[in-house]
């Protein structure tokens, strides 16, 4: 399998070519400049490992949620690429991804028992966050255990269950009290993580492997929880 990775949900503008087990992986930390560094860092990519867009499988792309601008940019320039070369295409929860690379950050370091599960919280601006939780099964990541919400710091810990075994995202410098009230150790805490190509990658290898399909490159759509950006609020 043959897959280009793409995320540009955050300040970290990122792309990976997953070949098999092989990664390649270009990043750059960014305040507006998503638009302009992504194509070149897939050119990059592609270029070191001597292949041609036409040549992969499909391309999976971070699709929110996250900067407004910032999940535009890597659903519509997946759309083009996948347009271009006639490739299928998956999107994949830029809060999964955080939880994905939250996970790996603390693997063997903090504990967590089968009912665990991780947090992501990637700050929404505005006093807000956005948010979900994963579970934690045998170690690895599992099912998605509520839909995806947009809230304030105060709404999450009002609904986040307290066996929480590990949380990532800058959600959490924002606001630091989610970790404290979560009784989070330091160990336990990826507070600077952002959504990576990376995990958007393993991820889409993973979907894909348990019988996930491809996505015709016109369903490149991006998600933004936000009523106040592109579509309705979660209600809670």
């Amino acid at each position: 399998m043959k897959l280009l990775a793409l995320d540009t949900a955050s300040a970290q503008c990122s792309v990976a070519l997953m070949t098999g087990s092989d990664l390649i992986v270009r990043e750059a930390q960014t305040a507006r400049d998503h638009a302009q560094l992504i194509l070149p860092m897939v050119d990059s990519v592609l270029a070191d490992a001597g292949m041609k867009l036409a040549q992969l499988d499909g391309i999976a792309f971070g699709r929110g949620p996250g900067s407004f601008t910032g999940v535009r940019v890597a659903a519509a320039v997946t759309q083009g690429l996948a347009l271009g070369a006639d490739l299928p295409v998956l999107p994949i929860s830029d809060l999964r991804a955080l939880a994905l690379q939250g996970l790996r950050a603390v693997q063997g370091v903090a504990s967590h028992g089968d009912d665990a599960f991780v947090l992501a919280c990637m700050d929404a601006r505005m006093g807000e966050v956005y948010w979900a939780t994963f579970a934690i099964q045998e170690g690895r990541l599992g099912v998605l255990l509520a839909a995806e919400i947009v809230s304030t710091p105060e709404q999450l810990l009002a609904l986040c269950p307290r066996r929480c075994a590990t949380a990532a995202g800058r959600g959490l410098a924002a606001w630091p009290q989610i970790a404290a009230t979560l009784c989070l150790p330091e160990a336990a805490i990826l507070a600077h993580g952002e959504p990576h190509a990376r995990e958007v990658a393993a991820l889409a290898m993973q979907e894909l492997v348990n019988g996930a399909r491809w996505l015709d490159a016109a369903l490149a759509q991006p998600v933004y929880l936000r009523d106040s950006v592109a579509s309705p609020k979660t209600q809670i």
